[in-house]
């Protein structure tokens, strides 16, 4: 069975770098060698061919591949996470960490509002911070396995709704339809989506408050004040 643009695949996976190093995997054996890294994180990844949900580098090369096949992909750091770029190390004073109560130490990582950087040196006031990739500039070998086509629209759906909100999602699937069903703060955010649906899954979204959810919420507060 040949591998297709906007097919859904699900796959194993594990990257290293040039040297061995085992940065990221989604396989118990992976994770094992990634210091910190927990087992139980441990499951298969499904996405849609041709859509950026994974290395667009290794989403190019499984086009016309086979499934149920292992492959080695050399990725060079252009089709990986790109060039280090030099306007992303910047000097900050050290008051900005110290308002967060933080010591930067060189070779530490600091999450700055969802930026990732690392410390590269302190020097009296002043905090020289690196914002790229830590993996930019570098090329990269990723060991993939496709275990198989996702021909389920339901869980194709699944599958998408947690690479966009990153959890699980109450939706159903009506006609042409999907109905997502999300907590009030996510009725805004969420419909900035449908263009993604229609393209990904074929699919019109639409969005609805998940009473579910809210109740929930009242029975907690209700258990809660019975105690």
């Amino acid at each position: 069975m040949i591998i297709n643009k906007n097919d859904f695949i699900e796959i194993e996976f594990t990257g290293k770098n040039t040297d061995g190093e085992v940065f990221d995997s989604n396989t118990k054996e992976g994770l094992e060698k990634i210091n910190g890294a927990n087992t139980k994180d441990a499951k298969p990844f499904i996405l849609s061919i041709g859509h950026d949900m994974f290395l667009s580098g290794i989403e190019e090369f499984l086009i016309g591949k086979e499934v149920g096949k292992d492959y080695e992909i050399k990725l060079e750091a252009k089709d990986a996470f790109g060039p280090r770029d030099s306007k992303k190390i910047q000097l900050m004073p050290i008051k900005v960490f110290h308002a967060q109560k933080v010591n930067p130490v060189p070779g530490s990582m600091f999450d700055f509002d969802g930026r990732v950087a690392k410390i590269l040196s302190v020097n009296g006031g002043r905090v020289m911070v690196d914002f790229n990739n830590p993996l930019a500039g570098k090329d990269l070998i990723y060991e993939v396995r496709v275990n198989k086509k996702i021909e389920d629209m339901n869980e194709k759906a699944k599958a998408f709704n947690e690479f966009l909100f990153r959890k699980k999602m109450n939706f159903e699937i009506k006609d042409k339809k999907i109905i997502l069903k999300v907590e009030e703060m996510l009725l805004k955010f969420a419909p900035m989506f449908k263009e993604k649906y229609k393209e990904v899954l074929d699919l019109d979204l639409e969005v609805v408050k998940d009473e579910s959810l809210e109740n929930k919420g009242d029975n907690t507060k209700d258990n809660s004040k019975s105690q």
